[in-house]
């Protein structure tokens, strides 16, 4: 749920925050933390991402996005919040004993059952399966590219793909992006929606609140002189005055695409993505 406050402050105008009422369990398990390094947009000293430093200190929570614990029933101790996401994880624990994270879809609750297999299971939310065992018109989430790899497609709060049709070595997706694709009928993906759709709704109010995920303050281009960017100089906010917007580096920015033209992938794309 999310809360909105009384404008008391300018920060607080306009600001909402999450509630997280469906959290059951304020600390992290200890045994799947590791400590993230901070490399404030850097690669070798030098900057590679602009605007990156400073935020709150976080852990990684150790997220199994493969889930390769096949036939082996999980149970739902708890819902939790992960700093290095958008959507809500779940800890799941095993019947040998072992304990796990993966990414909670919607509407899973605590002493809910999962199971991740091979062949073919109840088509359940949170259960995990071959795309090849679904039924068409399903809807999933945290999809393999290639089977084994591990989830890498949809994975971001709220956001679900649809099992389009299961043809040959490929099955079709529409992706959130309405773009549609095929990927491998081997892949894994897992049934539902992933959690937390009202991370959309947050509005963050203040500059405060931007620094604490650790993005640190950018200036405009018009801003600057002419020998930082190319549109800056002129008197006071002048135009960009030019056929079209530049990066810093004088290569054309907004809307231009940066897909590499024959990428090997181009062949299992249907449908590109609206502009």
């Amino acid at each position: 749920m999310i809360k909105k406050y009384q404008p008391t402050t300018p920060g607080r105008r306009g600001a909402s925050v999450d509630k997280g009422e469906e959290l059951t369990k304020k600390n992290p398990e200890k045994k799947l933390l590791v400590i993230r390094k901070r490399k404030a947009g850097r690669s070798k000293g030098r900057v590679t991402v602009r605007h990156r430093g400073g935020g709150a200190k976080r852990y990684y929570r150790l997220v199994d996005f493969k889930r390769d614990k096949f036939d082996v029933p999980g149970k739902v101790t708890a819902i939790e919040y992960d700093p290095n996401r958008s959507a809500r994880i779940a800890l799941i624990s095993y019947l040998d004993g072992e304990k796990r994270y993966i990414l909670a879809p919607e509407d899973l609750v605590v002493n809910d059952q999962v199971l991740s297999s091979e062949s073919k299971i109840d088509i359940k939310t949170g259960n995990r399966l071959k795309l090849t065992n679904i039924p068409t018109g399903t809807m999933v989430f945290n999809i393999e590219l290639r089977p084994g790899k591990g989830g890498g497609l949809v994975r971001s709060a709220g956001m679900a793909a649809q099992l389009m049709a299961v043809e040959g070595k490929y099955a079709t997706l529409r992706l959130p992006s309405k773009e549609i694709r095929k990927v491998p009928k081997d892949s894994m993906a897992t049934i539902g929606r992933v959690s937390f759709s009202d991370h959309r709704l947050i509005r963050l109010g203040k500059a405060g609140r931007k620094r604490h995920l650790g993005f640190r303050p950018s200036v405009g281009g018009k801003s600057m002189n002419p020998v930082d960017h190319p549109h800056g100089g002129g008197e006071g906010h002048a135009p960009i005055g030019l056929k079209s917007p530049k990066t810093p580096w004088g290569k054309k920015a907004y809307g231009v695409r940066t897909r590499k033209q024959k990428k090997h992938s181009d062949k299992l794309i249907i449908k590109r993505r609206k502009k």
